[in-house]
């Protein structure tokens, strides 16, 4: 059979639920909106995943489907295309429309949003483009807020999953990843040779399923874009105990509880809570307002999908042993709240003297660019490195990036270098769906050198191919980083922020 013939035939597929017929355009199939495990509503909310109805006939997959419930927030780099629901354990599927003689390599995503917010539909999380490099892309959704992060006694009493408790976006995760490995080879892709990526909370997502025996054996490479590598993301809350100044999630879902004038421990107050509206739930939670929660935690210690820290899992060597690219942008997200210089060099302790001449030695440094660089330091730059360092120490590939470039008609709103998750379009390709009609061809070259180093990693683990400068493999002695630098061209070079790095590194 032809090519044409092949891919007019192979543009629906049978998989496990039942026969999906994709869209083709511009050499490219994609199919939307297939459901990957069960509607989690009424009695499913803050359970498992439970697998996915079957159905008869050839279902279309021309549509995303809802993204999980959230509130969304305006100034979100990433606005969702389409209206959140709880009814959305869905993922969609890119694959070449030509045929392939062998199965192809996969690559699986993970959207950020601070557990909180985000979703699979946004037109800069597309998969045409690594489609078009011979690779199978699949995007998913997955619960957020009090959705997918909750603890009330009664579901720990009841226990029908059997342990699996609290962490029900991390179980959609793991569930999606089942459903790869599955369901891929239906679309031409190799189950064998899958790579999990994610952003901020899908970055620390990816160190969490690294780290998770619950994942084991279902995917072959990582990549972590902003996604820390010292504690989690949100903290080391557990999912039982309380701690000093950070009470469990069974503790915040009787908070959750009260306010909605629910009382008990049991299953009738269980039953409340399953049957509040999605709204009443949400309640305006988003990454503007989530500091401010009271009722909420995100994700917990749970001692079955989350054991560990990346921390402390890569200083054991306990993670999955497997190629690794991992990173941070330069002008990343942080936190800090010092109410003088004094005070934010006073955090590095016997260090401070010197951590005053790397971050400010000229003392022009105005207090708020400060917090938010030695925030951004502790939060994601340096925990990328430290990453980096162990697991290349034990003998696994890693490639080390930071992402300087910033588009050309942003210059001017970023003079500090590239914000937290402006990577995103140019690791996917999807510079002209962000940048419209302000996009140039420095910008678009960048994104097409970018999107084939990331191809080329999931292909072989290693990002280097013909025509692409080289991105040497990581070594702690040597700390060589690709920097995808202001001026459109990556440069393998020496960490120029070594020195306030290794301070950094000295006090976390």
């Amino acid at each position: 059979m032809g090519g044409d013939s092949w891919a007019a035939a192979t543009a629906t597929v049978a998989i496990e639920s039942g026969k999906l017929q994709g869209v083709a355009a511009n050499g490219v199939v994609s199919y939307k909106g297939i459901p990957y495990a069960a509607p989690p509503v009424g009695n499913l909310r803050w359970r498992k995943p439970q697998p996915a109805p079957a159905w008869r006939g050839v279902r279309r997959a021309e549509h995303y489907g809802h993204d999980c419930m959230q509130q969304p927030f305006d100034g979100d780099a990433a606005p969702l295309g389409t209206t959140p629901a709880e009814d959305c354990l869905v993922l969609n599927v890119w694959r070449p429309l030509a045929a392939s003689a062998r199965p192809l390599p996969v690559m699986v995503w993970i959207h950020g949003g601070g557990f909180v917010n985000g979703g699979a539909s946004p037109s800069t999380y597309a998969g045409d483009a690594f489609a078009r490099q011979d690779v199978i892309f699949v995007s998913f959704n997955y619960r957020l807020g009090r959705f997918g992060f909750f603890g009330f006694p009664a579901l720990s009493k009841a226990d029908a999953d059997h342990g699996l408790l609290g962490n029900y976006g991390y179980m959609d995760q793991i569930a999606a990843l089942q459903w790869v490995q599955k369901n891929v080879a239906a679309f031409g892709g190799d189950p064998a040779n899958v790579t999990l990526f994610g952003e901020s909370a899908g970055g620390g997502s990816v160190h969490m399923l690294t780290t998770s025996p619950m994942a084991k054996g279902l995917f072959a490479r990582a990549i972590i874009q902003s996604g820390g590598g010292r504690d989690n993301l949100m903290g080391k809350r557990d999912l039982r105990h309380d701690q000093p100044e950070l009470p469990s999630s069974e503790t915040l879902g009787l908070v959750l509880a009260r306010k909605h004038g629910i009382t008990g421990t049991g299953p009738a107050a269980l039953a409340r809570l399953r049957a509040l509206p999605a709204q009443a739930l949400t309640n305006g939670l988003n990454m503007a307002t989530m500091w401010e929660a009271d009722d909420y935690g995100g994700p917990m210690i749970d001692g079955r999908i989350v054991r560990t820290s990346p921390q402390e899992a890569c200083l054991a060597g306990s993670q999955a042993r497997i190629p690794l690219m991992i990173g941070a942008n330069s002008a990343d997200i942080g936190f800090g709240d010092a109410r003088s210089k004094d005070e934010a060099f006073a955090a590095f302790g016997d260090h401070a003297t010197a951590a005053r001449a790397a971050y400010d030695p000229d003392g022009s440094a105005d207090l708020a660019s400060l917090n938010m660089v030695i925030g951004a330091d502790r939060m994601m730059v340096e925990p990328a490195r430290f990453v980096a360092a162990t697991v290349s120490k034990q003998g696994l590939p890693v490639y080390a990036y930071r992402f300087s470039y910033v588009a050309d008609s942003m210059r001017t709103q970023w003079p500090t270098g590239a914000p937290h998750a402006t990577e995103i379009p140019y690791v996917m390709n999807t510079v002209t769906a962000k940048y419209a009609g302000a996009l140039t061809d420095r910008d678009a070259d960048v994104a097409s050198q970018v999107n084939r180093y990331w191809a080329n990693f999931a292909k072989t683990g290693n990002p280097n191919a013909a025509g692409l400068p080289e991105w040497p493999r990581y070594d702690a002695h040597q700390d060589t980083l690709m920097n995808f630098d202001a001026d459109g061209v990556p440069k393998a070079q020496p960490d120029a922020w070594k020195v306030r790095l290794d301070l950094t590194a000295a006090t976390q």
